[in-house]
């Protein structure tokens, strides 16, 4: 179900108990949790636990099997896909990037280049760009019309990791610069934007959701990420003392079974942890129980092309 939120209400979109069901298996069920102007919420899980259809349900690529949508009226959405598929053989510059779905004025092509830090790439064949400069390609297509909600599925795969660091700090600044709210979607289940205002785990369902804490000043995070990076990231941790059984419903520390987590099943835990590599240790969500699916590295490469 739809619902339109009263315009000039600093909630973008929201979601309530929402959940998308095909072919008799939920996709995801139970999503709650909204994005407001200025702020980044970042969704983060193994692959196959429901980012994506999450996302796609906030900026109504999806309708909802269950459970409430409210957006905006006449919201702007923003959007840099997980994967592009492009035909590499034509030849395509950057500034023609720009206006593949539309046409674009030039100066805000050129504000948009500007903002991204890729300006002097306007006429650069996107074939021979650096993976950090496509993301940025891309982060400046979706700028360009000034939209109110950026969804940034994956932005950093394919990049290095002092790329990393920089595209993370380009989207801070254009969260602070544009005040648009951002929709940030990841599968690394230890490493996260540090400037996140919520973080939300999913798995399925919603494992937990919280603050990130500043990254652990360990020596084990200094050597692996060095002083600058690591102003740049976060470590978010949890346990739960829930179990989720096979056929999705939840068991509860009591011996109850519900059809969803409880709001105080330990999904609030924001600890800043001093091993990173624990939560590969867990279940594949950070749980601390086994889950169906497999966390990847944050240095997988994305797909650019057919």
């Amino acid at each position: 179900m739809l619902h339109s939120a009263p315009k000039g209400n600093e909630i973008l979109v929201s979601l309530s108990n929402a959940g998308v069901q095909r072919n008799g298996r939920w996709l995801v069920r139970g999503v709650e949790f909204s994005v407001s102007k200025g702020e980044i919420v970042t969704l983060i899980g193994p692959n196959g636990s429901g980012k994506s259809t999450s996302a796609k349900m906030a900026i109504g690529v999806l309708k909802p099997s269950e459970g409430e949508v409210s957006r905006i009226a006449g919201l702007r959405v923003g959007y840099v896909p997980q994967k592009l598929s492009v035909d590499w053989t034509m030849p395509l510059s950057v500034r023609r990037l720009m206006t593949l779905t539309g046409p674009l004025p030039a100066r805000e092509i050129d504000a948009a280049l500007n903002a991204t830090g890729i300006s002097h790439l306007a006429n650069a064949e996107v074939q021979h760009l650096s993976g950090g400069e496509f993301q940025r390609a891309l982060l400046a297509r979706a700028i360009a019309r000034k939209p109110d909600l950026l969804v940034l599925d994956e932005p950093v795969q394919g990049v290095d990791f002092s790329g990393e660091i920089a595209l993370y700090e380009l989207i801070k600044n254009i969260r602070n610069s544009s005040h648009c709210g951002i929709l940030l979607i990841s599968h690394d289940l230890h490493v996260v934007m540090a400037e996140t205002d919520t973080v939300i785990c999913l798995n399925g369902h919603v494992c937990c959701r919280g603050t990130p804490q500043a990254v652990s000043q360990s020596p084990e995070y200094m050597r692996l990420f060095g002083g600058a990076a690591a102003k740049g990231l976060a470590v978010y941790s949890h346990h739960h003392d829930h179990t989720h059984l096979p056929d999705g419903r939840v068991q509860h520390a009591d011996g109850s079974v519900t059809d969803h987590c409880h709001p105080d099943d330990g999904h609030h835990h924001d600890h800043a942890h001093s091993h990173a590599r624990d939560h590969e240790d867990h279940g594949e969500c950070g749980c601390g129980h086994e889950h169906d699916g497999h966390a990847t590295s944050n240095h997988q490469q994305g797909e650019r092309h057919v």
